[in-house]
């Protein structure tokens, strides 16, 4: 509809006057109506390799709202932007404006699924963080995580909403044009897999937790910006640009050690030997094996840091606004429960890495970032080379040493998804399966997908196509 490079919303009226009688008038508008509709459905693309699928028609859509995301205006753009698309796309839907953290991982968690079609959150990404482990806290996980999600943007950092909209093959919009992009895509209800990365942490030997990850998990720079960056909230989108700034002016160094499983090991299965040093900061891109494994089990255990340094320690003092902590006795899984696939590709935390990981050399960093999808924020093409469902970790660190001016610019080229042309000696990129990150600083801050988890050691692997997401 539109010549421009971002979509636009337009209306086109027409009046049926095939005869006298209104009724039949009305009738004949219907089923023009029903079949313009019809049609541009049943169109299933194939794009990269990736076959989308198509929701139930009509879809009966659940729709959870976080009133207080971003700017705290996420109902108001519901109502201005996306609620007359989905009624003129015959798209039923009840609106759940969520009360308080967890509600919607509580609701997910209990509801009978059976009675939708689709789960769709309107906010940033932290309240899908808690329905993706809503579902996968029920009995029947492996069903319920099946059911098809979509996201409108209604936050500050809208990542996945980012990603999915270059995925899409559309070129980078402001907000208002993001969330009009995402609602036309959720109206087409065509749905692809989404990669999701079990995140073990092993703060404590009584409370072993794992929790599932769409996004990210961060430590050191990113994940201090992101939480520090909460008191900015109501600038919106800003407060990430102001955040970087103020932790840049006090550039901090994280020790701890770093591990991996290079995407390209083809081992069968984890042996209880240490890693040797990587011999090149590029991985060749490796596709791992979309599905599931039908054991429940997560293995995880207490990590034992051979290393106390309290320098350029610090105290985190900021919570996240969505924030789902994983504090002791917090409303996370322990290891124990049997919810979610194996983790075929993790030891126990208390034991050396399997001998196919490669372990990183360094021990002091400015920040360790891994990615399973395109975009960290609506504006930091953080993964430019990843894509929809490749069943990878996008594995970036910055060792210490990096001058502040350095790291600016590498923020400043991923806003174009550049940062990596830059040729930085100190940054790292590698694709990998599955990490092992041990901090050894006594105080730190680790988010997975910008939410607030309890600090300690922790371990990663990406399970393929695990969730299904309504992308085209």
């Amino acid at each position: 509809m539109s010549s421009g490079v971002t979509r636009q919303r337009t209306e086109q009226c027409f009046r049926v006057a095939s005869g006298l009688d209104p009724h039949l008038n009305l009738e004949e508008a219907q089923r023009w109506a029903r079949v313009i509709n019809e049609g541009s459905a049943h169109q299933l693309p194939q794009r990269n390799g990736i076959l989308y699928s198509e929701v139930r028609r009509p879809c009966r859509v659940l729709l959870l709202l976080n009133p207080h995301s971003g700017k705290g205006q996420a109902l108001s753009l519901f109502t201005g932007h996306v609620q007359h698309m989905l009624q003129e796309a015959g798209v039923p839907h009840s609106l759940v404006v969520t009360e308080r953290q967890n509600h919607a991982r509580e609701l997910v968690r209990e509801a009978d699924l059976s009675k939708w079609d689709a789960l769709v959150i309107m906010s940033g990404d932290g309240l899908l963080f808690e329905v993706i482990n809503g579902l996968m806290d029920r009995e029947d996980w492996e069903e319920a995580i099946q059911t098809p999600l979509g996201i409108l943007p209604g936050g500050s950092g809208n990542a996945l909403a980012a990603s999915i909209h270059h995925y899409a093959g559309s070129q980078p919009v402001p907000s208002e044009e993001l969330l009009v992009s995402c609602g036309f895509l959720l109206c087409k209800g065509l749905v692809a897999r989404l990669d999701l990365t079990s995140v073990c942490l092993g703060s404590s030997p009584q409370q072993q937790q794992r929790l599932f990850s769409f996004l990210s998990l961060a430590w050191g720079f990113v994940a201090d910006v992101d939480i520090e960056s909460e008191k900015y909230r109501h600038v919106g989108a800003a407060r990430f640009t102001v955040g970087t700034l103020v932790r840049l002016a006090s550039l901090r160094v994280y020790q701890g050690k770093l591990a991996y499983l290079p995407a390209e090991s083809t081992s069968p299965g984890p042996s209880p030997t240490s890693g040797s040093p990587p011999s090149s900061p590029h991985t060749p891109h490796a596709t791992s094996p979309h599905g599931f494994c039908s054991s429940l089990v997560c293995r995880s255990s207490q990590s034992q840091s051979p290393r106390q340094n309290n320098t350029n320690t610090f105290h985190n003092y900021c919570n996240s606004n969505n924030a789902f902590k994983a504090k002791r006795g917090g409303d996370l899984a322990p290891a124990s429960t049997p919810r979610g696939p194996l983790d075929s590709l993790l030891v126990p935390l208390d034991q050396p890495v399997p001998s196919d990981w490669t372990v990183v050399p360094e021990e002091d960093f400015v920040l360790v970032l891994a990615m399973y999808q395109s975009h960290l924020a609506e504006d930091l093409h953080a993964a430019p080379n990843s894509t929809m469902e490749d069943g990878l970790i996008h594995l970036f660190y910055i060792k210490a040493g990096i001058s502040r001016a350095t790291l600016l610019r590498l923020f400043l080229a991923m806003e174009k998804g550049a940062h990596l042309a830059t040729n930085c000696p100190h940054l790292v990129y590698v694709k990998v399966r599955a990490l092992r990150l041990e901090p050894y600083s006594a105080k730190g801050t680790i988010t997975v997908d910008g939410e607030l988890v309890d600090y300690g050691p922790v371990q990663a692997q990406i399970h393929g196509g695990l969730a299904r997401l309504i992308a085209s």
